[in-house]
Order: structure tokens, then sequence, then C-alpha cells
């Protein structure tokens, strides 16, 4: 199969036609950034090109070079025989229009929080302007911690991560978008490193998934740090002691705001007597639940 591609395909056009028919042989799960056998065979493939990603008809019928070929052909085969998601093939992941290198040191982006941060968290942040101090909780490669600083411009932020090897990742993309004096990586589990600082906002997309969806989990998943996305029996290990926590480390009037995935019906069962604000995106609803500072347990 190996002479075969690399001598028979020599266009982008066709090297597109046999990864797509290679994934859907493959019955590849998808959910790092597509939901199709088409849109990952062109990420994947302009990705590893080093072509602009909003481009493909340029490409078609340009032919590959035989050391592209042999390339390409390894991080296809990645894809289809190991399962490893297309964002660690090519190491990036991208949410709207912001670009994140990422490796299996973290979890890859795909966060309900990017849709939320484009209008500056409004209505609930009255001025973007007036936010001094902000927190990315579990910020795993830096992106949503990255996103805050652009949504707010005059924003110290807080990346905290409690994997060394995470924070490797996020101090990359800080650096990489040049907010090195704006956002700082904090080594952490939770607020314990912390203790004492206060911030208008707080969000987090901490670990959230059940034991019982964990062991269900497709090949694609199991590339990703445990760490990241396991979160006991209920999924709300981490939410708990978030909750717990958060209302010593905001200022008053200030707003934590938590995605929890598929896991609305288990927050709501296992927090009846809080005010939660469910948050709804273009995308999708219940995903993402909002508390404000004096509706926290003390």
């Amino acid at each position: 199969m190996i002479n075969s591609a690399t001598e028979e395909l020599a266009t982008v056009r066709d090297w597109l036609r046999w990864a797509v028919s290679r994934f859907t042989e493959a019955d590849l799960f998808y959910g790092h950034g597509t939901d199709n056998a088409w849109d990952e065979a062109v990420w994947l493939i302009l990705a590893a090109l080093h072509l602009p990603r909003d481009r493909l008809e340029p490409w078609l019928d340009a032919q590959l070079t035989r050391s592209e070929r042999i390339a390409l052909l390894d991080k296809l085969q990645q894809r289809v025989v190991h399962r490893l998601p297309t964002a660690y093939v090519v190491q990036e992941a991208w949410l709207g229009p912001y670009r994140f290198y990422v490796d299996q040191r973290v979890i890859v982006p795909r966060s309900y929080f990017a849709e939320l941060l484009e209008n500056g968290f409004s209505p609930w942040i009255e001025d973007p302007q007036q936010v001094g101090a902000a927190l990315d909780l579990c910020t795993g490669s830096g992106c949503l911690a990255i996103l805050m600083a652009h949504a707010f411009p005059n924003a110290s932020v807080d990346a905290i991560d409690i994997s060394p090897d995470a924070l490797v990742v996020a101090q990359r993309n800080i650096d990489d978008y040049a907010l090195a004096d704006r956002v700082r990586t904090v080594e952490s589990d939770l607020f314990a490193a912390v203790a004492s600082k206060t911030y208008d906002l707080i969000i987090s997309n901490p670990p959230y998934v059940t034991a019982e969806a964990m062991a269900a989990l497709p090949p694609e998943y199991l590339h990703e740090p445990v760490l990241a996305l396991a979160a006991g029996a209920d999924g709300l290990d981490v939410v708990r002691r978030i909750l717990g926590e958060a209302r010593a480390h905001l200022n008053p009037g200030g707003v934590l705001a938590v995605e929890i995935g598929h896991n609305q019906d288990l927050v709501e069962a296992a927090f009846p007597d809080l005010a939660l604000l469910w948050l709804d995106t273009e995308h999708a609803e219940g995903k993402v639940f909002l508390v404000m500072r004096d509706d926290l347990p003390a």
C-alpha cells in the first residue's frame, strides 16, 4: 500500500480522495476540530503541506514531490492506524481564527468559551476594559487564557494547571502570541498557589468526564491526558472543589463560569440550591454555567 500510494497518488486532489476513503473505511471518530472525514482530510493534508487552511481549490491539481508524498502518507497512517487525532498529527488546533500548538501533553482545545469570549463575555461583563485580573483555571494548552487576554485588553491573566507538562505547552502558545507580559502560567492544584489572589473573572474548562464515559471513550480520546479528562464517578470531583473555593478568589461583583460538557443534569442534581445561569452559544445549549460571586458558598 505504501509503494502504490506514493507512486500512484500525484495531486492534492488524488490524496484528498484517497484520505477520505481510508478514513471512512477505518470508521474513524471525529471530535477534535471536525465532525466528518472530508473536513478532517482537508485539514490534515493542507497542514501537512504547509498550505493556507482556508483555501483548498487553488491547490487541488498541484502535484506533490516524492518527499511530500512520503511525509503525507506517514501522517495519514498515524491518523488511520494509530487513531491519533489530526490535531496531534499536525500539532495544531484552532479556536475560531486563533491557532495553537498542541501535542499529547494537553487535551486538544475544544471549548464553548471561545464563542463567549468573542464578545467580551457580554452581558455578564459590562465593560471588558474594566477587567483587571482574570483566571483560566485548568488551562491546558493556554488557549483560553490567551483568548481572555485578547478579550480583556487591560487584564493580567493567570493560567493555572496542575500539570507541569501542560504548562510547557501553554507557555509556548503564550510566547507565540507575545503575551508573556500579561499572561502568567502557574503550576497549582486549583487555587493552592494563588491563595491570596482575587479576580474579576474566573473561567474553567476542568476535567469532567464521568467514569462510565471514560470507559466508553473512542480510541482517539485515549491519546489525551487522563488527568485532563477523568473526574470521578459523576464527573464532578473537580467542579465541586472549584465551587467550594471560588468565592474567596473573586472580587466583589466577580463572575465564575465553568464548562461541564453534557453534565448539566448531574450539576443541577448535585447543586440544587445554587443559582446557576446556563449560557447558550451558537452551537450548544447547557454546556457552560455561570455563578455570581455573591451566590457562591462562603
